[in-house]
């Protein structure tokens, strides 16, 4: 499984992708303020593309559990400048996070070659239209509610099938709309509207999603249920357990790992690939 555009390609063949985190917000739950300063941002941003990031992801919204939706403009504030900049200095895609298609419009302008919409294509109407006359790579989420809400008591009569269900609506919506089908990569959205056991169950059974046969991404990195099962661990002393969950999911099938450690976690992939493939990943070298 390949995408290739522009001048960038993903070649989850050869192995899996490490997505690097660049939160531009005051309040993310796990590194919220950190690089809210544009200089930060971009120092950061650089920073995990030399540890090893293949995609770096670019927010402006806090998307945690609760938080309230940022207007356009301050969203627009956060983060064109630090694309603008990033995009010129890395070989590699930089991704905008955020489900509202003017964000994504600026941020393709400003240099942003992917988007990754929470929502799964949900949110904003003018979206997937968007994504499809740029004819770039787009992550549809799965989320049960809106980040206000989602964790108000989530509940599901079958998890799995109902999550690869909405995840197969928003595939429909994306090719419906023109984007390439094989422009569009899945993503069941841990702790998006998850209880503990959900997100679990999610990555023990991640390789359900296969059928899909789209690109998976996982986003366990530093999340709520990882703290829980370490004697209720802070967000910065969650890294040991990211590293077992992203190996898990690794194993389990995912092309894509979301991270916030991304120097950890590429070394933490490396070794997953080589188990899973059987062999030394010398791509990697």
């Amino acid at each position: 499984m390949k995408i290739s555009w522009n001048n960038f390609s993903l070649d989850f063949s050869r192995k899996t992708h490490l997505m690097g985190i660049l939160n531009v917000t005051p309040d993310s739950f796990s590194d919220g303020g950190l690089h809210f300063d544009r200089s930060a941002a971009v120092d950061h941003g650089l920073r995990m593309v030399d540890e090893g990031a293949d995609i770096i992801d670019i927010g402006g919204e806090s998307t945690r559990p609760g938080s309230d939706a940022v207007p356009l403009e301050e969203e627009l504030r956060r983060t064109i400048p630090v694309i603008e900049e990033l995009a010129k200095r890395v070989p590699v895609p930089v991704s905008i996070d955020t489900y509202k298609a003017e964000v994504a419009r600026r941020a393709m302008d400003a240099g942003a070659s992917m988007v990754n919409d929470v929502s799964g294509l949900r949110f904003d109407a003018s979206m997937p239209g968007l994504v499809a006359s740029r004819r770039v790579p787009v992550v549809i989420m799965h989320i049960k509610g809106t980040p206000k809400s989602m964790q108000a008591n989530p509940l599901y009569e079958a998890l799995i099938p109902e999550v690869m269900d909405y995840l197969r609506t928003s595939m429909r919506i994306a090719r419906n709309s023109g984007i390439r089908d094989e422009m569009i990569i899945i993503d069941p959205g841990i702790g998006f509207g998850k209880t503990f056991d959900h997100n679990l169950e999610i990555i023990n059974n991640l390789d359900q999603f296969l059928p899909l046969e789209k690109p998976i991404l996982i986003g366990p990195s530093r999340k709520a249920f990882i703290g829980k099962i370490l004697g209720d661990a802070p967000a910065p002393g969650r890294l040991e357990g990211t590293a077992a969950a992203v190996a898990i999911s690794v194993i389990k099938g995912a092309s894509i790992v979301r991270a916030h450690d991304v120097k950890e976690m590429a070394k933490v992939i490396r070794v997953a690939d080589a188990i899973k493939r059987e062999k030394a990943v010398l791509s990697y070298l």
